[in-house]
């Protein structure tokens, strides 16, 4: 079992990790999940001893991983596949390792087959793809045959075939009692693999529950309700009538209507009273990505300006309110993750407000090649500093006009001279 316990890690005046404390119980797969930068590498990192916890501790099986006798025949690891020498054979370097831990040179072939690839054993790695070298990271992993095992984004590169069999190889790994730690950002793949979650957010702790209590947290299920395309007066009266009887109804894009907050039966009757045709009647559960959205929303720290912008971020799933953003650790004190101060010298960027001369309001202007064009394109940008006019050189001054001599007076004797 692997148990953290206020676990924190500062990099400086940065903090990666914020008093997290969960534990992965043998015989069941537990999922890691986080944004991108919340903290799931860094703590790996921490339980295999690579980094020094700030505060806090975390052990494997009651024992620091580097005060565990053997440690790599008790805990496997895939961190990064590319950690091989390019050089190499496949099981020259399973060979070497094998040696260092003193693991028997029979089980090197073993874990070859067990990952596929007893054919390129004697290549070198260097010429191996991204699915091969996941694959002999996941064989460094199961070499000393351990009971903890962590994995750092095990599918990354693998085929449709190799996913299916990395989702195999973990069932199968903790029903045989192991404990078995995989991060991933595949929702899809987590809501099939993994028993039980551990989510954070910015180094904290979002939820510790199973996979089916995560859902039901963090989501509503929803009703799917389809009238005649060629009748929308039909649509507006049923909506209407559900809107009435305590149903929130949300218009999807394709003329459906999604219905929280009453059941199958009770819209049936309700659409039976208002005399609307159904097409579509179905129950939808929402999913492990809807869930996750939702909680982690709050804690993202990249987020495109653009779909801000064009409006294409993620819809809310229905029923879900949006969560508060995530505190700052440090009781006040500012971390490394805290919201970013508006721009220096203007105010946080947003769409203008203006429109060109002659152009409808709410349209955008066509594309160069007579597509649609992005909203908001040929606006002038507020923040653009003004386009220097270049200066006419100057011209030399014009020479005052000559004055012109006197004529000669012929009746003086110098000038008739």
């Amino acid at each position: 079992m692997i148990e953290a316990v206020g676990l924190t890690k500062r990099y400086g005046d940065k903090t990666a990790v914020y008093n997290l404390s969960f534990q992965v119980r043998p015989g069941s797969v537990t999922g890691f999940l986080g944004p991108n930068g919340s903290g799931k590498s860094t703590t790996m990192r921490m339980i295999l001893g690579l980094d020094n916890p700030s505060a806090g501790q975390v052990t494997i099986g009651g024992y620091p991983y580097r005060r565990l006798p053997n440690a790599p025949r008790q805990v496997g690891a895939l961190l990064d596949a590319k950690a091989v020498h390019g050089g190499r054979h496949a099981r020259n370097h399973l060979l070497c390792l094998a040696q260092l831990s003193g693991i028997p040179a029979r089980r090197v072939d073993e874990v070859l087959g067990v990952v596929g690839l007893q054919d390129v054993a004697r290549k070198r790695s260097k010429g191996f793809s991204l699915g091969m070298g996941q694959r002999l990271g996941i064989a460094v992993a199961l070499l000393g045959d351990p009971q903890v095992l962590l994995f750092d984004e095990p599918v990354n590169g693998l085929d449709p075939e190799g996913i299916l069999w990395v989702r195999n190889l973990m069932k199968s790994l903790a029903a045989e009692g192991r404990t078995v730690f995989v991060s991933s950002h595949l929702m899809s793949e987590m809501a099939v693999t993994a028993d039980h979650l551990i989510v954070i957010g910015r180094g904290q702790l979002l939820a510790d529950m199973s996979v089916r209590d995560f859902i039901s947290h963090n989501s509503a299920d929803f009703a799917r309700v389809r009238t005649p395309d060629t009748e929308p007066h039909q649509r507006e009266k049923l909506t209407a009538a559900l809107t009435e009887a305590g149903g929130q109804v949300l218009p999807e894009q394709d003329g459906g209507l999604r219905v929280t907050g009453l059941p199958l039966p009770r819209i049936s009757d309700l659409a039976h009273d208002a005399d609307v045709r159904l097409w579509e009647l179905s129950p939808h559960q929402a999913s492990l990505e809807e869930a996750y959205m939702r909680m982690t929303q709050g804690a993202v720290d990249y987020r495109s300006t653009t779909d801000q912008r064009a409006g294409l971020q993620q819809q809310l799933p229905p029923g879900a309110i949006p969560p508060p953003q995530m505190p700052v650790p440090g009781q006040g004190q500012p971390g490394w993750y805290a919201p970013p101060p508006p721009q220096q010298g203007g105010q946080p960027f947003a769409m203008p407000q203006g429109q060109l001369q002659g152009q409808p309001q709410g349209q955008p202007q066509p594309g160069p090649y007579g597509g649609p064009g992005v909203p908001g394109a040929g606006a002038p940008n507020p923040y653009a500093q003004p386009t220097p006019v270049p200066q006419a050189p100057a011209q030399p001054a014009a020479a005052a006009p000559a004055q012109p001599s006197a004529a000669p007076d012929l009746t003086k004797p110098e000038d008739a001279r």
